[in-house]
């Protein structure tokens, strides 16, 4: 194998906020698009100050949330019936499938996550739920 062909370590730095399906600024990492990843993608999620995202669902990935800074409610299930409270220093899996919600529960202060996926390309599976009636 010739050095060209090598694969390479890349550093990335998240320096422009891209708005999500979610209506969540994302803060661009790891991913198919940014390095060439092929199971993986990983990024900053900043939820305003009160801010939610709006009700989706990832279709055929895992994610794995480790929040940094903030407390956020997760709503989930189909009628976003269940609930759980992520602070600083805890992980969250949500399981591919599952609708659910993201709220920051500060008025005055964002919530900052780092958000792993293992889909190159998972921005390209979200979908608001629930789904349009067609």
């Amino acid at each position: 194998m010739t050095e060209s062909a090598s694969p390479a370590v890349q550093a990335v730095r998240p320096d422009r906020e891209v708005m999500t399906t979610q209506r969540l600024p994302y803060f661009t990492g790891l991913s198919g698009q940014t390095v060439g990843a092929t199971g993986l993608a990983m990024h900053l999620v900043v939820i305003p100050p009160g801010a939610s995202s709006q009700p989706h669902v990832h279709l055929g990935y895992e994610t794995g949330i480790y929040v940094l800074e903030g407390r956020v409610e997760t709503r989930w299930g189909e009628r976003l019936q269940h609930s759980v409270v992520s602070e600083a220093g805890e992980f969250l899996f949500v399981p591919p499938g599952v609708p659910h919600q993201a709220i920051n529960l500060s008025p005055d202060t964002p919530a900052r996550a780092v958000v792993a996926r293992n889909d190159p390309a998972e921005a390209d599976k979200v979908q608001p739920w629930p789904p349009a009636q067609t």
